[in-house]
């Protein structure tokens, strides 16, 4: 299984705002045929160096996390998040 986890900090980071980013994630869940599980948590421990959200999801092989970067859902949430976003940083590993 590969775990895919990206670290989001918005240039408008309040409450209203991250949740509204949080949803727009989360609308993923069931659209996209190889996608197994998502998950996009709000931080609770706000800090000048912390991230908002972090979105974990979770993939079958490389090949499925591939076809789900290019996949018209995927692409669409990207356009949002770009506009929303300040920095972002990810880890992608492989599980059992």
């Amino acid at each position: 299984m590969i775990v895919n986890n990206v670290l989001l900090k918005l240039k408008n980071n309040d409450t209203e705002n991250i949740k509204k980013a949080q949803e727009v994630l989360l609308g993923m869940k069931g659209k996209i045929e190889v996608l197994l599980d998502i998950q996009a948590e709000m931080n609770i421990r706000p800090s000048q160096t912390a991230y908002d959200i972090i979105l974990i999801t979770k993939f079958e092989s490389m090949d499925d996390m591939n076809e789900y970067l290019i996949h018209p859902v995927h692409l669409e949430v990207g356009k949002f998040i770009g506009d929303v976003l300040d920095t972002q940083t990810s880890v992608c590993y492989e599980t059992k």
